[in-house]
């Protein structure tokens, strides 16, 4: 069988880290990879043995399957013209900066019969694919996503940078739409939020807590969901979660209370993600994290967007 043939457009941070693990991928040909800087583009096609161009329409003209790595205010204007050319896609979060953008990639990708994945990695942590079966009728879940200042994303805040992520993974986890949000953030370090707390509450009565902050000199990455049989605790650095149940009908003590920590096979999130793209590319099959779910993604984040702009105009 021949190779699925991919390019990178955007060999940046993390574009690379894409070239990097498709040519590691079995049954994958990386064929080239993008960059408007010349002098980077051509060091990373060195690196991994293949062509480098600073115009992406002549590189995917070679290519089955194209990531798609290049600043959100890009994903629409090339994510179109890599779907026009009949190429399979995955485009990083967020998805796109506009939901009309969003739903055109959407029906365009539907209308040709294309693999169109957004790039929400976390669903492709170990410890989320592994827990996934425990989770059944969370009544409160809580995220905190925080983490050091980058310049380098300082042209999105913290909420379309760190926070999106867990707008797309709690909804799923909820199994539940968001019916209301409450937002409030500020602005320390960039001329955008920089630190953002959320609460959504769903129809299924399941009621959300979300922190992101870019703020903070350590990184700390974490969830936690509250059901009525377990509390479910999440790392997502270390990829490992632990489930307490009460033993008995109520729990007296701490002795009444088992913990497990059931074992999780840890993986780089990145190359499992990029693994289940090339499966579905190869079988035809629709990715686990579809245009739809980036789009809803968006949707709640610029809802959270709007409504911290409402609560700071309020003082």
């Amino acid at each position: 069988m021949n190779p699925l043939k991919v390019c990178v457009i955007g060999v940046g941070s993390l574009g690379q880290h894409h070239a990097r693990n498709y040519t590691q991928i079995p049954g994958v040909k990386l064929t080239g990879v993008v960059d408007a800087d010349k002098t980077r583009v051509e060091k990373i096609a060195a690196q991994f043995n293949t062509q480098g161009y600073t115009d992406f329409r002549k590189a995917i003209e070679n290519a089955d399957a194209v990531s798609i790595v290049v600043p959100t205010s890009l994903h629409y204007e090339v994510g179109k013209e890599v779907i026009l050319s009949g190429k399979h896609c995955l485009i990083e979060k967020p998805f796109t900066t506009e939901i009309p953008q969003a739903e055109e990639l959407i029906h365009l990708a539907r209308e040709k019969s294309l693999v169109l994945q957004v790039g929400h990695i976390e669903r492709f942590n170990g410890a989320i694919l592994s827990l996934q079966k425990h989770v059944k009728n969370p009544k409160f879940i809580e995220t905190d996503r925080l983490g050091p200042y980058s310049p380098r994303v300082a042209d999105v805040g913290v909420v379309l940078d760190l926070m999106i992520h867990d707008l797309d993974m709690v909804p799923f986890l909820a199994g539940s739409k968001v019916k209301e949000l409450e937002a409030f953030g500020a602005r320390i370090f960039s001329k955008h939020e920089d630190i953002v707390k959320v609460r959504l509450k769903f129809h299924n009565g399941c009621v959300a807590d979300l922190c992101a902050s870019r703020a903070t000199s350590g990184k700390y990455r974490r969830l936690r969901i509250f059901q009525p049989d377990a509390y479910i605790s999440v790392d997502f650095a270390t990829q490992r979660y632990r489930i307490y149940r009460k033993k008995f009908q109520e729990a007296s003590s701490m002795n009444d209370i088992e913990m497990t920590s059931p074992k999780v096979e840890r993986i780089e999130p990145l190359r499992k993600e990029l693994e289940h793209f090339v499966e579905c590319v190869k079988e035809g099959k629709s990715p686990i994290v579809t245009g739809e779910y980036g789009r809803d993604a968006l949707e709640l984040a610029l809802e959270v967007l709007k409504k911290i702009q409402i609560h700071q105009a309020e003082m």
